[in-house]
């Protein structure tokens, strides 16, 4: 048996690694935001139901309240946050406006399929200042897809509901065969969710957005299938 020579290590695969699809969209957007004067913030992954929805003034007949929508984790008094937007609710109640944050990071809604998992990344933002407008948030959106994807990408709005927005809108853009496809949702904070937070909504108002990681990835690097991307296929990783 030939001994290990210090001086003559054997062969290894020296090959490097890289960041994730998912992780380069998801820091991508943040980059963006960060360079707009949004501060990212973070919190935990099991969420209160007060937090979860509650505080967003979703009441507890929404069906997304619904134990086949939502993952309950302690018989309906936690469970796996279904977007990021507690985090913001929770860092609001510690702050004076003006204030810009993003959350980003998983999420968890019962979902499988082509297009849908039960775990998905969401970047979320909001800024709260005196006299917003969805005028300043239309603006701020064309510029994250117009940084995301090209400025030549078509973009439109369509009236929405949401309950802590107020007005809501879904934004899609123009895929390459001719269809409208939804990339994020957003709106003008709804009165109730600000006082929830103890900021006055007589003075202040916000904006809001929340986008869908995967759909972003999809869309931009041409993948029909959502679960491509967590199938640890390393011929399909490494074109990223």
């Amino acid at each position: 048996m030939s001994s290990f020579n210090k001086d003559k290590p054997p062969l290894l695969n020296n090959t490097l690694g890289g960041h994730h699809p998912i992780n380069q969209i998801k820091d991508f957007i943040l980059s963006i935001l960060k360079d707009y004067g949004f501060k990212q913030i973070e919190g935990p992954e099991v969420e209160s139901e007060e937090f979860n929805f509650d505080m967003l003034n979703i009441k507890k007949s929404h069906p997304a309240r619904q134990m086949h929508d939502t993952f309950y984790v302690n018989k309906k008094s936690s469970v796996l946050r279904t977007h990021t937007s507690p985090v913001q609710i929770r860092s609001m109640l510690g702050s004076t406006p003006p204030l810009a944050f993003t959350s980003a990071g998983k999420v968890y809604r019962k979902d499988d399929d082509a297009t849908h998992l039960p775990m998905f990344h969401q970047v979320e933002g909001i800024y709260v200042d005196e006299q917003v407008t969805f005028a300043q948030l239309k603006d701020l959106i064309h510029k994250i897809i117009y940084a995301i994807f090209n400025e030549k990408v078509q973009i439109r709005f369509r009236p929405s509901y949401f309950p802590f927005t107020e007005p809501s809108a879904e934004v899609d853009i123009l895929s390459e065969n001719g269809k409208w496809l939804e990339i994020l949702g957003c709106g003008i904070v709804n009165p109730i969710v600000l006082t929830n937070c103890d900021i006055n909504p007589a003075k202040y108002s916000g904006l809001a957005f929340g986008l869908g990681v995967e759909r972003i990835a999809m869309l931009k690097y041409g993948v029909n299938d959502i679960r491509e991307f967590y199938k640890s296929n390393l011929d399909f990783l490494s074109q990223f």
